[in-house]
């Protein structure tokens, strides 16, 4: 049996319980991980609320990412070996103190790094080189600007953008954030509230705009984004915070050459996943073990403290991730 965080019904924070769970077993493909530490991400939270189930066959237990000890599996499929040092990204069962990974989703801990460091890659980074890079297809010279700059994807995506060359642009919920976008590399940190974050991005570019848009809020800031999006630009959708629904004007998507994509991780092959992976252990990781790119780590959990991180994540008072510690 192992230590779990389990979710007994939908509902707030405090509904998170610590529970004892058979300890999983490791298909074929698959590798078990004696969990060190996990990452608290914002769809771990949708799911504590009823509003994000697992996939099918997936464990209900909450957490996405994870760094850990490799105890066992099917390591001939591999590469890795029993106690090497991993992280990887999984479909759910990352509160708690072991869980199996998909071969082709673990890579190793990147010299340098802490396991609890480790832990907080996968679940940013899958998600940002896929939809930032892959889909939106950041280009070399061309200018980003990210929705949420001090959310765990916020301070993923700037660091990347800007190691890789590019310029990049993040709004933030207060002057103070704003200044914390900077100082991970953004060339301008808007305050959201205070700012018109439209009118800020196109006096910056020379009223040209900028070339991709990473959102997490959708709603009504689709058509302010438009305003600032350059000819042939691109807007990738990755959350609704602000709403599932906007109005858009046609007319600038036709006439301009706009692309509005969006994608949800979870629910994508493992043979997806993998290729991602492979691409960040290609160029993502040189630039991690070399300093380029630092995991920013806002507070972490002792395991039976779940509820307390998850309700430090709905207060969005924090810059960077949130971590639970496990071993």
């Amino acid at each position: 049996m192992m230590r779990a965080i389990e979710i007994p019904k939908p509902g707030a924070a405090d509904v998170l319980r610590l529970c004892e769970r058979p300890l999983p077993v490791a298909k074929e493909g698959e590798l078990r991980i004696r969990v060190h530490a996990a990452g608290i991400n914002r769809p771990d939270v949708f799911q504590r609320m009823g509003s994000y189930a697992p996939p099918p066959g997936a464990t209900d237990i909450p957490g996405l990412e994870v760094a850990g000890e490799i105890v066992d599996g099917d390591l001939a499929a591999s590469g890795f070996k029993i106690g090497d040092m991993v992280c990887a990204l999984v479909q759910g069962g990352g509160y708690a103190e072991y869980v199996t990974a998909p071969v082709q989703q673990v890579l190793p801990v990147p010299r340098g790094l802490s396991p609890l460091e480790a832990a907080s890659l996968p679940e940013t980074f899958f998600t940002v080189w896929s939809n930032v890079f892959d889909r939106a297809g950041l280009g070399k010279g061309e200018t980003l600007l990210v929705q949420g700059g001090t959310s765990g994807i916020g301070v993923t995506a700037i660091q990347l953008a800007r190691a890789l060359g590019h310029r990049v642009f993040a709004t933030a919920g207060s002057d103070e954030k704003a200044r914390a976008c900077e100082a991970l590399g953004a060339a301008r940190g808007i305050n959201y509230r205070t700012e018109d974050f439209a009118a800020v991005v196109r006096e910056l570019t020379g009223d040209t705009g900028v070339d991709v848009i990473l959102d997490m809020v959708g709603g009504d800031y689709l058509p302010r984004e438009i305003s600032c999006l350059a000819d042939d630009g691109r807007i990738a959708i990755i959350a609704l915070l602000g709403g599932a629904k906007g109005t858009l004007d046609m007319g600038q998507v036709l006439k301009r050459r706009l692309t509005i994509t969006g994608s949800t991780l979870r629910p994508r092959s493992v043979a997806f996943k993998g290729a991602i992976a492979r691409q960040l252990r290609e160029k993502v990781w040189p630039l991690i073990e070399a300093g380029d790119i630092k995991p920013v780590i806002y507070e972490s959990f002792p395991l039976e403290q779940a509820a307390k991180a998850h309700a430090l994540m709905e207060s969005s008072s924090h810059v960077g991730k949130i971590m639970l510690q496990v071993l």
